[in-house]
């Protein structure tokens, strides 16, 4: 089986697409490579990383990097994790899958820092068990 190229693609590439990549790839190892990207870029969130690091997952080495840095790459998977990213995205010309799931926006959650936390969390376990379920289904 060849080694796939997936994509996971958000808005700002610094939260949610983060988590799903980082899931990802500890999920498929040396069967994809994964990328994230945004349709902007906001930089990599230091929470996301936290809450990673929680989970024995380092996404501190990733980068928030554009969609467009990654046009010449042939994607066999496209996964949106944002409704907004999936409106804007550009288009690949390309026979790739398409995956969506809408998750909230974590670095959207005000109050104490530790509240804050909490819903980074609360939207990690969901991508993650999200992440799982692709995996499991052989859907990448």
């Amino acid at each position: 089986m060849n080694q796939q190229n997936i994509l996971v693609l958000c808005t700002g590439n610094s939260c949610r697409s983060q988590l799903r990549h980082g899931y990802l790839a500890q999920e498929l190892g040396n069967r994809a490579t994964v990328y994230s990207a945004g349709v902007e870029t906001h930089g990599l969130n230091p929470r996301a990383v936290r809450v990673m690091a929680e989970d024995g997952i380092d996404i501190a080495h990733h980068t928030s990097n554009h969609v467009d840095e990654y046009a010449a790459i042939p994607f066999d998977l496209i996964v949106t994790v944002c409704d907004h990213a999936r409106e804007v995205a550009p288009v690949f010309p390309s026979p790739a899958k398409k995956r969506h799931h809408n998750f909230p926006d974590p670095a959207q959650a005000t109050g104490s820092e530790e509240v804050i936390l909490e819903e980074f969390r609360r939207v990690r376990n969901q991508i993650k068990a999200y992440a799982q379920q692709l995996v499991r289904k052989a859907e990448v």
